[in-house]
C-alpha cells in the first residue's frame, strides 16, 4: 500500500475540521452536503468538481480488465447454452423459439438459505435478465441488487467446473468409487464418524434426504453455520421456549423504532420488509397514518439513513436504551445508569407515542444484538398488543433439525474435531476457511480430520483445504427447492442446460447414498408427490406452491431478564458486519457487486474501517489512510473512513474481503477481518486499539463525482405542506419567457419519469438491473477512482446537519433527464444526439465520434464515454449473458440511459399488432421494475390518468436544477419531513 498522488481527488490533504465547523455554524454551503470535503471547501475538491473528466490515468491493461471482468464478459470454455430441459414456460408455452421474443420462466434463487422468488429471461436459451415474480406476495415483483446479480453468477467462469481430488480435476465415477467405500464403512459403524456441515437451508427436500440418511446412518451429526444469520432464533427460544421466525408487517406499523436492526439494509429478508415499507409510505401519503421511523443505532445504515429521527449510540448502551424505553412502558425498572437527560426525554416521548399507536406500531431489534435486547423486544411487542396485527410468528423458515437432530453450531464441530471423533466431514455448501473466526483454528483442525469432502459453487479456500471437492449447479441452472421469508415453497427450476460437470446439492446427497445417477428433478418430485402432474405443472408455472405458507403462531414471551452492565473496558469497541454489496465473501467474485458504489460510503472495490470523524480527527486521519487495529495480540490493517453519524467510540469492520480463492475478480481485494472474530464475541468486541500506519492507500469511490450545482438539489417539505395541491400544475417553476429552443409540437405519448425521494431508500436494485439490461460493462477500480464508472444510473447519498450526528439523509437516483430543450442536442457537432417524437433524448452511437462535447453541456453529468472498448477480441461466448435487443457500445462513443427504449418499442410493436394503444404500465422501465419501494415511476405524461403524473400537482414536486430551463422530463417529489418527537428546547 503505496502513496499514490495521481489519484485525485482523494489524497493525502488532511480534512480541515475547522473549516466544515466554521460552515455549519456559520449557516454557509448547502443545506445538504454529500462528503466531508465539500463541507471543508476545499481548494483539491472544488477543482475536481470543476472537471467533466477528474483525470487522465494509465490505461489498464487488458490482462488486468480480463481478471475484473470475470464473470461479466471472460466467458470462455463455457459450455454451450441449449434450451431449458424439462423447464415449463411462465404462463405460455410457445410451439418454438423465436428469435427476438424472450421467454419467461418462474424459479428462484437462494440468498442466506431464503428463497427469493423470481423470472428468469431467456433468449434463444441463453438467460439474460431476472425479474422478481410479481405473483409471489413477498416480491410483487420487484427484487433486490443481489437477486439481480445472480445472473452474473450463473455466467461466472471461476466456478467449479469439475471434481477434484486433492486440487486435480478427476472424474464423478471417481467420486462415486469414493462414496460407495466410505458408505460400506458408515453402514457397519450406523453413520458413527460421519459429521455434515451446511449453511443455511430451507429446502423440504434437502431435509427430507437428511432424514432419510440418518434413519440409515444414526449415529451421523449435523451442523449448520451461516456467518452473519444472528441469534435471533436463539432469541425467540430464550422469550418463548421455542425458536420461531419473526414476520415484520411494515405496511401496517404507523411508528416503529428500530435498536440497531438495518432491516432495509442487504440481507435474505431485504426485499419483503422493503416493499411492505414502501407500501407504508403510500399509505401515509395518502392520509392513512403515519410512517413514522426511529432508529437507535451506532454506524450508519440504510435504515438509519431513511429515518425521521436517527440516535446515534455507542454499542454498549444499547441495553440502558431498551430498559429505559420498557421502564417507560411499564416493564421493570429503568437502567442502573441513568440516560442523559436529553435521551431520556427522548425515550419517553417516544414510549408515550407508541402507546398511542399500540397495535399500530412496531419494535425491532437486529439479529446480532445481544439476546436480551431481542427477547426484551419480544416482551414490549406483545405488551403494546402488536402481536398480531404489525408482528407474526411461525414456525423457522431455516431449517434448525433434521431426523429429529438439532443442528449443532460450528464450535460443536470444532470440539468434535479435537476430540477425534470425526472420521469424514462433508462441507456442503459453506466455506468455514473463510468465514470461521479465528480463535477457532479451523485450519489446524481440518487436519486433523481423516477424510474431508467439500461441494459448493467455486474451488475456493475450503475447497483448496479438503480431499475431495465436488462442483455445485447455480440456482439457475439447477432443479431445487427452498421457502421464501413466509415460509412458502418456492421452486427451483433451470433455465438453461447446466454448464459444467456439476451437480445440486440434492443429488449430492443422493450419491452419498448409493444413487449412481442422482436426478434433482426426480428428487424434487418426490418430496411433492402429493400433487399431481397438474398441479405440478401449476406450481412450475407460478414458481411456488401455494398454500404452503407457514401459518401464525400463538406464543407467549416470557417477563423480561438483564443481564448487569459490562465493566468499563479501555480502547476502543469493534463492530463486526457483512458488505452491502457482497455480504460475507460468497458474492465477491461479481464485478457487478464490486464496482457498485455501497449504498452510504459510495466506495467500490473495496471494505474499508469506518470511523467517526471526533475519532478521525483525534488521530488525525483522512480517507484512505491505513490503520492498524489491535487487539489480544491480533491485528487487521486496512484503510480508514470517515463515516458521518458513526459512533464516536466504535469502530467499523467489513466482511467479504481479504479473500485468496474468490476468483480472479476478489482475490486479494481488501482486508481479511476474521484475525479479530472470535466465536464467543464474532459481532461485537471491546478493547481494540488504533495506530496509523503512515500509509495511504487510494480508495474508488463515486461520492464525489458529478456534484450537481443547484439552487435545489434536494427539496424537502414538512408533512403539512408536501401533500398540498398547487394552484395549477406547474411542469416547471423557472419557465423562460424566451428561448433559442424550436417548439416541441405535440405528440402522445410522450414519455417521462418521476421519482418520489420519500421512498426511495438507496437500495442499488435500480443501478443493478439498468446494468444487467443495458450491457454496461465492469471498469474496475482504476477506472472508477478517474470517475469512469459507466453506470447509466447513479444514487447519490446527501447528508443534512452536523456530520457528527446528521440530522437525515437522502438518495436521489439520477438517470438521463430527457430534457426537452437538452444542451447536449444543441452541442453535439454531428447529430448523434436528437430529440425523439416522443420526447426521448436519443443517442445514436454509428454517428458519435467521441467529442464529449454532450458530457460538458450536460449540467446533470448523466453520461458516460467508453474510454477504451471494453468488449474488443471478445469470444462469441463471452456474449451469452448480454440483452440481445441492447447495442454494445465500442470504444469512442458517449452512451446514455435510454428509458429502455427496447422495451418502449417492443410495447409499441405489440400493441400496433393488436391494433390498440399502449396501456398505462405496459411500459417497465428495467429501474421501474426493480424498485422495490415503487420509488420510480414511467409512463405518458400525455395521459392525465398516467400514475406518472401523481404527485405533480403537490408542493413538493420540482425538477432538479430546473432554474436552468432544460425542462426535464425526468422530476422528483421531495422529501417529506415529520415533526420531531421532542422539540428542540429545553
Amino acid at each position: 500500500m503505496n502513496d499514490r498522488p495521481d489519484a485525485q481527488p482523494q489524497d493525502r490533504t488532511p480534512l480541515d475540521w475547522e473549516a466544515i465547523r466554521g460552515h455549519l455554524e456559520g449557516e454557509r454551503g448547502p443545506r445538504y452536503w454529500r462528503s466531508l470535503e465539500q463541507l471543508a471547501d476545499e481548494p483539491a475538491f472544488a477543482a475536481f468538481v470543476e472537471a467533466e473528466f477528474p483525470s487522465i490515468a494509465p490505461q489498464m491493461d487488458r490482462r488486468r480488465f480480463l481478471q475484473v471482468m470475470g464473470a461479466s464478459m471472460a466467458m470462455a470454455g463455457l459450455a454451450g447454452c441449449g434450451q431449458p430441459e424439462q423447464g415449463v414456460p411462465y404462463v405460455l408455452q410457445p410451439e418454438k423459439i423465436i428469435p427476438g421474443e424472450a421467454q419467461w420462466y418462474a424459479t428462484a434463487v437462494t440468498f442466506a438459505g431464503y428463497a427469493q422468488p423470481v423470472l428468469g429471461r431467456t433468449h434463444v436459451g441463453r438467460p439474460t435478465k431476472l425479474e422478481g415474480n410479481p405473483d409471489h406476495p413477498l416480491s410483487r415483483g420487484a427484487s433486490t441488487a443481489i437477486i439481480q446479480a445472480a445472473i452474473l453468477q450463473l455466467y461466472d467462469p471461476d466456478r467449479s467446473q469439475a471434481p477434484r481430488f486433492k486440487g486435480v480435476d478427476t472424474t464423478w465415477d471417481s467420486v462415486q468409487l469414493e462414496v460407495s467405500r466410505l458408505a460400506e464403512r458408515l453402514d457397519r459403524q450406523r453413520g458413527r464418524g460421519l459429521h455434515l456441515l451446511f449453511g443455511a437451508h430451507s429446502s423440504p427436500t434437502l431435509q427430507r434426504q437428511l432424514d432419510e440418511l440418518l434413519q440409515r446412518w444414526p449415529e451421523a451429526l449435523l451442523y449448520r453455520h451461516e456467518p452473519f444469520e444472528g441469534d435471533h432464533y436463539r432469541a425467540a427460544e430464550r422469550s418463548f421456549g421455542r425458536p420461531v421466525e419473526s414476520r415484520y408487517h411494515f405496511e401496517a406499523a404507523e411508528w416503529i423504532l428500530s435498536f440497531e436492526h438495518d432491516w432495509l439494509g442487504a440481507g435474505p429478508r431485504e426485499l419483503p420488509h422493503a416493499v411492505r415499507w414502501g407500501e407504508r409510505k403510500r399509505k401515509a401519503a395518502q392520509g392513512e397514518g403515519e410512517a413514522r421511523l426511529l432508529v437507535v443505532e451506532s454506524v450508519p445504515t440504510l435504515t438509519g439513513a431513511k429515518a425521521s429521527e436517527r440516535k446515534r449510540i455507542e454499542p454498549e448502551a444499547l441495553q440502558a436504551y431498551v430498559q429505559a424505553l420498557a421502564a417507560a412502558l411499564g416493564e421493570g425498572g429503568g437502567p442502573a445508569q441513568p440516560l442523559p437527560r436529553e435521551r431520556q426525554r427522548w425515550i419517553e416521548a417516544v414510549a408515550d407515542g407508541l402507546k398511542a399507536r399500540a397495535g399500530r406500531c412496531l419494535i425491532t431489534a437486529g439479529e446480532r444484538t445481544p439476546l436480551t435486547v431481542q427477547a426484551a423486544v419480544h416482551r414490549l411487542n406483545q405488551r403494546l398488543g402488536n402481536v398480531g396485527s404489525t408482528l407474526t410468528y411461525s414456525e423457522p423458515v431455516i431449517w434448525l433439525e433434521a431426523g429429529g437432530q438439532r443442528l449443532g453450531d460450528l464450535p460443536a464441530l470444532a470440539e468434535a474435531i479435537r476430540s477425534d471423533e470425526v472420521d469424514a466431514l462433508l462441507m456442503l455448501d459453506c466455506n468455514p476457511l473463510d468465514t470461521a473466526p479465528a480463535d477457532l483454528g479451523f485450519v489446524q483442525l481440518l487436519d486433523q480430520v481423516p477424510l474431508r469432502i467439500h461441494a459448493g459453487l467455486y474451488y475456493d479456500e475450503t475447497a483448496a483445504y479438503s480431499h475431495w471437492h465436488l462442483p455445485l449447479t447455480h440456482d439457475l441452472d439447477g432443479w431445487h427447492d427452498s421457502r421464501a421469508a413466509d415460509g412458502s415453497v418456492c421452486l427451483g427450476q433451470p433455465l438453461v442446460r447446466t454448464f459444467y460437470s456439476s451437480r445440486t446439492l440434492s443429488e449430492v446427497l443422493a450419491l452419498m447414498q448409493g444413487d449412481l445417477n442422482p436426478d434433482g428433478r426426480a428428487e424434487l418430485r418426490k418430496t411433492w408427490q402429493a400433487l399431481d402432474d397438474t398441479a405440478w405443472r401449476q406450481a412450475l408455472e407460478r414458481g411456488f406452491i401455494t398454500d404452503t405458507a407457514f401459518p401464525a403462531l400463538a406464543v407467549e414471551a416470557a417477563p423480561i431478564t438483564w443481564h448487569a452492565p459490562s465493566a468499563p473496558v479501555e480502547g476502543l469497541t469493534l463492530r463486526f458486519l457483512p458488505d452491502p454489496s457482497v455480504w460475507d465473501g460468497r458474492l465477491a467474485n461479481l464485478g457487478w457487486l464490486q464496482e457498485l458504489p455501497k449504498p452510504i460510503t459510495k466506495l467500490t472495490w473495496d471494505n474499508v474501517i469506518g470511523v467517526a470523524p471526533k475519532l478521525a480527527e483525534e488521530y488525525g486521519l483522512s480517507n484512505g489512510d491505513v490503520v492498524r487495529v489491535t487487539l489480544d495480540q491480533q491485528v487487521v490493517i486496512g484503510p480508514a473512513w470517515v463515516m458521518p453519524g458513526h459512533a464516536e467510540r466504535t469502530m467499523s469492520l467489513y466482511a467479504g474481503y481479504g479473500r485468496t480463492r474468490a476468483g480472479r475478480v476478489a482475490d486479494r481485494l481488501g482486508y481479511d477481518l476474521a484475525p479479530l472474530r472470535t466465536a464467543a464475541d464474532p459481532w461485537l468486541r471491546r478493547g481494540a486499539t488504533l495506530e496509523k500506519t503512515g500509509e495511504f492507500m487510494p480508495l474508488a469511490t463515486t461520492q464525489p463525482f458529478h456534484l450537481p450545482q443547484g439552487k435545489e438539489v434536494i427539496k424537502s417539505e414538512p408533512r403539512d405542506k408536501a401533500y398540498q395541491k398547487v394552484p395549477k400544475e406547474p411542469l416547471y417553476r423557472f419557465e423562460q419567457a424566451k428561448t433559442l429552443y424550436p417548439p416541441t409540437p405535440p405528440n402522445e405519448p410522450v414519455w417521462g419519469m418521476t421519482i418520489d425521494l420519500d421512498q426511495c431508500i438507496g437500495c442499488n436494485a435500480c443501478v443493478v438491473a439498468c446494468q444487467a439490461e443495458n450491457n454496461i460493462p465492469v471498469v474496475g477500480k482504476e477506472q472508477v477512482a478517474m470517475g469512469r464508472n459507466m453506470h447509466w444510473l447513479r444514487v447519490d447519498h446527501y447528508y443534512k446537519g452536523d456530520p457528527a450526528e446528521p440530522e437525515s439523509s437522502a438518495f436521489q437516483p439520477v438517470p438521463c433527464m430527457h430534457c426537452e430543450q437538452a444542451p447536449c442536442e444543441v452541442g453535439c457537432p454531428v447529430n448523434a444526439t436528437v430529440h425523439g417524437p416522443d420526447g426521448l433524448n436519443e443517442q445514436i452511437y454509428n454517428r458519435c465520434i467521441g467529442t464529449r462535447t454532450c458530457a460538458s453541456y450536460c449540467p446533470y453529468k448523466v453520461r458516460r464515454f467508453n474510454w477504451f472498448d471494453w468488449t474488443e477480441d471478445d469470444e462469441p461466448s463471452i456474449q451469452h449473458q448480454r440483452n440481445p435487443n441492447v447495442t454494445v457500445r465500442s470504444r469512442g462513443v458517449m452512451e446514455k440511459c435510454t428509458y429502455c427504449v427496447q422495451r418502449i418499442s417492443e410495447a409499441q410493436i405489440t400493441a400496433r399488432i393488436e391494433n390498440r394503444p399502449v396501456a398505462e404500465g405496459e411500459v417497465q422501465t428495467a429501474c421501474q421494475q426493480s424498485c422495490p419501494t415503487q420509488a420510480i415511476v414511467f409512463g405518458d405524461l400525455s395521459d392525465p390518468a398516467a400514475r406518472v403524473r401523481e404527485g405533480r400537482d403537490t408542493q413538493r414536486h420540482y425538477a432538479l436544477l430546473e432554474e436552468l430551463g432544460t425542462r426535464p422530463k425526468t422530476t422528483y417529489l421531495g422529501v417529506v419531513e415529520l415533526p420531531k418527537v421532542v422539540e428542540d428546547g429545553p
